[in-house]
């Protein structure tokens, strides 16, 4: 089952990839982890990617479509894959169908989340942070023992700097501006699947599973 998952930043992508994986052993690939990795071990993709992430610039869809390309190859992807974080736009868009075909490959599905803005603010904007141990709270789904602290070693908890509400607002004008025609893309193929991200993480994964048909 070869899948793409679409959502803003906070709709709960990550919870639903494990899900997916745990049940079908399909892997998450987030481009924006690998190319992280790469740029961390200074591998020739990295050494062209950190100067333009550095930036706040894209990658160009070239490289991009290739470390997919090599990622889909590896052993785990035999059963097929979920992809978080590409592609944006349909020209890219266009240029996956081209590389997963040349691979006698295809799409089966595009799982959009949607979410309300001031939903995915109040996820994000409550994230609380333990600068020592790296555990996450939130100050209304996963509050602290003692609030402000961190249960774990005592330390104070932080709010990251991507977690203020004008940023997270910020970003989330940019991926809707961006996915918008994305969304139409795959609209217009029959293979997307909007699912209402608000509820519980149990019933938004069984609205995926019967989308899929797999419920």
């Amino acid at each position: 089952m070869n899948l793409i998952l679409l959502g803003p930043p906070n709709a709960g992508k990550g919870t639903q990839a494990k899900n997916l994986y745990a049940d079908f052993q399909i892997p998450q690939i987030s481009t924006g982890d690998i190319l992280r990795k790469a740029v961390k071990e200074g591998t020739e993709l990295g050494k062209i990617a950190g100067p333009l992430m550095a930036a706040g610039a894209y990658v160009p869809d070239d490289i991009v479509i290739g470390i997919v390309e090599e990622r889909l190859k590896q052993p785990d992807c035999a059963k097929g894959f979920v992809l978080d974080g590409f592609p944006r736009t349909p020209p890219q868009a266009d240029a996956l169908d081209r590389m997963l075909a040349k691979n006698g490959k295809k799409l089966d599905a595009v799982v959009s989340l949607e979410v309300p803005h001031a939903k995915l603010i109040e996820r994000g904007s409550g994230r609380r942070t333990c600068p020592a141990d790296g555990s996450v709270y939130h100050v209304y789904q996963n509050p602290p023992k003692q609030a402000g602290y961190c249960d774990k070693c005592g330390a104070g908890l932080i709010q990251r700097d991507d977690d203020h509400p004008e940023v997270i607002e910020k970003r989330l004008k940019k991926y809707d501006a961006e996915t918008s025609p994305l969304k139409d893309f795959y609209a217009k193929k029959g293979i997307l699947k909007s699912i209402d991200g608000v509820g519980s993480p149990e019933g938004i994964y069984a609205e995926i599973k019967s989308a899929l048909g797999k419920s």
